[in-house]
């Protein structure tokens, strides 16, 4: 068996008083499974990719929020124009008395939700401290690192105030529709969507919506909605004792015929198949 990949800290930091940096990932390519002798937020900016963190699929676009450990282990596949950056940090040379604990989900190696979504004006906000975050983290004097430091914290807390549950519409309902359309997605993966009742809903053009949906995602609206579900079965599949029939209805799938057959479409096997395999690898 091969040996994990780790990313070091000297391929990334100017120095050892650097504290933070930006690593952009335009756009972010398949990626093997890795760790990190560092922390890293995680903010995607536009396209599609499947992201597995902690053997976990996570189908992930516009808007999505994660808080990496330097610990966790995740890859990227199935990347479609995914365009993405990596805010990393070392979290033992951070300076600043800041309740960092407090703004930042894991820190120190805690466990705790890792996946967030950010909307259309919490992303304006954070891409503007990003920007001024970059440039400091590109320069090797002192005072360079103290600013970033000083950026990374105000990045800490600006999405600690516009982060909300992936699957919380009531935290979308002031933005923009696109937003508010991927939320009610992440929170239809037991039950039906009908885009024309919510387009109803919304009062909006159907038709703008889903050309909107698909120049951010580089996906249909059923496509999304459809990976969300098998990423969600592959999870209970691996980590429940759940019949293929009981998840097939956690899924949004009344027929566990169709749900067979269209796992097997999307993901190459069976999910009795998926199962053992993903078990085995365990």
């Amino acid at each position: 068996m091969s040996a994990q990949l780790v990313l070091r800290k000297a391929d990334f930091f100017t120095g050892d008083g650097q504290a933070v940096a930006v690593a952009d990932r335009y756009p972010q390519n398949v990626f093997a499974e890795h760790t990190h002798e560092f922390c890293e937020l995680v903010i995607v900016w536009r396209g599609n990719g499947l992201h597995v963190l902690n053997d976990r699929p996570y189908r992930i676009t516009r808007g999505d929020l994660f808080y990496i450990r330097a610990e966790d282990k995740h890859s990227y596949a199935s990347v479609n124009d995914l365009v993405l950056q990596n805010v990393i940090y070392c979290p033992e040379r951070l300076k600043l008395n800041v309740d960092w604990a407090a703004a930042i989900p894991g820190f120190n190696g805690a466990r705790t939700a890792p996946h967030w979504r950010l909307g259309s004006s919490g992303m304006a906000q954070v891409r503007q401290v990003i920007a001024q975050l970059e440039q400091e983290s590109q320069k090797a004097d002192p005072q360079a690192f103290d600013m970033a430091e000083l950026l990374f914290a105000q990045l800490a807390l600006t999405l600690k105030r516009y982060r909300y549950a992936i699957d919380n519409p009531s935290a979308s309902e002031q933005e923009a529709l696109l937003d508010k359309l991927i939320t009610t997605l992440a929170g239809s993966l037991n039950r039906s969507f009908v885009l024309e009742k919510f387009c109803e809903q919304e009062q909006c053009s159907e038709r703008a919506l889903r050309q909107q949906f698909r120049t951010q995602t580089g996906m249909t609206v059923n496509h999304y909605l459809r990976q969300l579900r098998i990423c969600h079965a592959q999870y209970l599949l691996q980590h429940t004792e759940l019949m293929v029939s009981e998840v097939a209805m956690h899924c949004g799938f009344e027929d566990s015929n169709y749900f067979s057959v269209v796992f097997n479409r999307e993901v190459g096997m069976t999910p009795v198949q998926w199962r053992h395999r993903s078990r085995k690898a365990a």
